[in-house]
């Protein structure tokens, strides 16, 4: 678990350090607002490494969500650092990134710019490689993981969307409901290369999300080609793989899993909303991430 931090400001830490890697908590304070968050650094890194930013969704925190995802061990095999941002109950009482309020919504505000400087901060103290930071998240903060790839596309090389919902695709409460159940927007161009995994039984965030968000990736990419479609099983679950591609390079990937609901898939059962059927959501998000 996360020890949380009393002091707050930048770089701020209380720190264990276990067999396998430092794990730590912080906090960031900026212009536009503090929130604390999860670091993980293995035990060994070589060179300049990657830096994966993870983003819980409603009612999770971070120490919850690294434990559901077991995305620590992925970065001891893999050799990245991991950062939990989590989000302050006062900003929203149930735990839900506010992807859905303009102010949050925009590149220097709100919370986009607080989760820009807490990348900014690990940067600083750690040897991180500026072309390999990537974010990803569930629900909530997967959809916050789409508005910082949106407002930092230089800062985000990829992102991960699992069960989550388009950019800019809600302006208050009331349209971020009717976009969750409905997923009708049709977004505009988003360039930054893309993952989605989402279970096509949802029934908090309907599927329809999914296919918005590769639609906004592909009006970006007009040059994708024909998708590369493949039908597979893994973990108890069949899913279906969509990939588009231009040069040689995935710009979006969609994985939708068949009977999946809203959680992550090949989850630890000890977070909250995790699925331990397959397909390895944590996997094959590290895979497309780092191997690519």
């Amino acid at each position: 678990m996360f020890q949380h931090d009393t002091t707050v400001g930048a770089g701020s830490a209380s720190r264990t350090v276990t067999a396998a890697g430092t794990t730590s908590s912080r906090s960031h304070s900026g212009p536009t607002g503090t929130r604390s968050y999860g670091l993980y650094v293995p035990a060994a890194l070589d060179g300049p490494a990657p830096l994966l930013v993870m983003l819980h969704g409603g009612t999770q925190n971070a120490a919850d969500f690294a434990v559901g995802t077991g995305m620590n061990r992925l970065a001891d095999l893999h050799g990245f650092v991991v950062a939990y941002p989590e989000q302050s109950r006062s900003a929203n009482a149930a735990g839900y990134w506010n992807w859905f309020q303009p102010e949050d919504q925009r590149r220097d505000s709100g919370e986009p710019a607080v989760i820009a400087g807490i990348v900014g901060d690990i940067a600083a103290a750690h040897e991180i490689d500026p072309a390999r930071i990537f974010v990803a998240g569930l629900s909530a903060g997967a959809a916050m993981a789409e508005v910082m790839a949106a407002t930092y596309p230089e800062l985000f090389a990829k992102v991960g969307v699992h069960s989550g919902l388009p950019y800019a695709s809600a302006s208050d409460v009331g349209s971020a409901f009717g976009q969750m159940s409905s997923g009708g927007f049709s977004p505009a161009p988003h360039p930054t290369p893309v993952l989605v995994l989402h279970g096509d039984r949802d029934s908090t965030v309907a599927a329809a999300n999914a296919a918005a968000v590769i639609r906004a990736r592909l009006l970006a990419h007009p040059r994708a080609g024909a998708p590369e479609v493949t039908r597979s099983s893994g973990g108890g679950r069949s899913y279906v793989r969509t990939r588009h591609v231009v040069d040689g390079r995935t710009v979006a990937e969609s994985i939708i899993v068949t009977g999946g609901g809203h959680a992550w898939f090949g989850g630890d059962p000890r977070g909250s909303y995790t699925d331990a059927s397959g397909p390895d959501a944590s996997a094959e998000l590290v895979r497309f991430f780092l191997h690519d």
